[in-house]
């Protein structure tokens, strides 16, 4: 099929093409020969006027043309394939698919489990598979693998794709019970003065809140122990004289388990805001649209 002169079957190997940056890899992926995907190449470069890959010593890189195509070649891609798999009527208890979901375990004890019940009873068939934040979240929505994203506000600012708050929160500090025996307020000094365990999500995330004492008070946390799972945080505590600084839902429920004592943070600090985020061309589907209503429900 032609669309103003170019042929639509070439799309999926523009995109292969333009992600492997090798013939050989992209034949590959398109279970093709080599032969015809180099065949492919030369049409694209005749249509554009333009090499798209060239050779650089012993690999190939993009033209500036070639990486310009990317995102609306993949978005293009999505599209396609999220239109062709929507049905004119949306049943929940009738339907059967899988949606990946990337989210921290703290959303997952706080808002997911509870969509995941919900969806027991009104969508059996509607399977979510959770993972972990990917460190690159921007490539993974470009490369179609995650069909929906829970993050903090602060970073999800940064992907351009609908989003849409799903819940607040406050941040508390955790201790040992019988550390925090005859405080009644933990001070700020107090808590400079003690060792921390800090929660990394992600490469980097694990500056962003110690880098945030800085400037305000002139003094960092000693941080001596990071993990970037915040369901083991009470584990890291027990029996020490350290803190964790968390989002008070996820600690008032761990309180209930285990000897831990939570205090009010001595310091003011922006409440967490987290945002559901999901790829543009999944806007429309009537599936997604009715799992991100659940899960919004969820956080109520």
């Amino acid at each position: 099929m032609r669309l103003d002169r170019f042929d639509l079957n070439l799309l999926v190997a523009l995109d292969a093409l333009l992600d492997e940056r090798s013939v050989t890899r992209a034949s590959e992926r398109l279970c093709i020969g080599q032969s015809a995907t180099s065949a492919a190449l030369a049409r694209l470069r005749d249509y554009f006027g333009d090499a798209l890959l060239v050779q650089v010593g012993r690999r190939m890189e993009l033209t500036p043309l070639a990486q310009s195509l990317i995102g609306p070649v993949r978005d293009a891609l999505m599209r396609t394939r999220s239109a062709i798999s929507i049905r004119p009527i949306f049943e929940p208890a009738a339907i059967s698919r899988t949606f990946s979901v990337a989210a921290s375990d703290y959303m997952l004890d706080v808002l997911l489990a509870e969509a995941v019940r919900r969806l027991a009873a009104s969508a059996p068939g509607m399977r979510l598979d959770i993972r972990r934040t990917p460190v690159d979240v921007l490539e993974a929505f470009e490369r179609g693998t995650i069909d929906m994203l829970i993050i903090p506000e602060q970073y999800a600012s940064r992907l351009q794709h609908p989003q849409i708050e799903v819940l607040r929160d406050e941040h508390v500090c955790m201790m040992c019970a019988e550390h925090a025996k005859g405080l009644t307020k933990l001070t700020m000094e107090e808590y400079l003065d003690r060792g921390h365990i800090s929660i990394r999500l992600g490469n980097q995330a694990s500056l962003a809140f110690e880098e945030w004492f800085l400037p305000r008070y002139g003094r960092q946390r000693r941080v001596e122990c990071t993990v970037d799972q915040f369901s083991i945080a009470p584990l890291l505590v027990i029996g020490t004289g350290r803190i964790v600084t968390m989002h008070r839902r996820m600690a008032e429920e761990m309180a209930k388990r285990f000897p831990i004592t939570l205090f009010p943070a001595p310091f003011e600090m922006q409440p967490l805001c987290e945002v559901m985020v999901w790829p543009r061309y999944l806007d429309e589907d009537p599936a997604h649209r009715w799992l991100r209503t659940e899960v919004q429900m969820a956080g109520s």
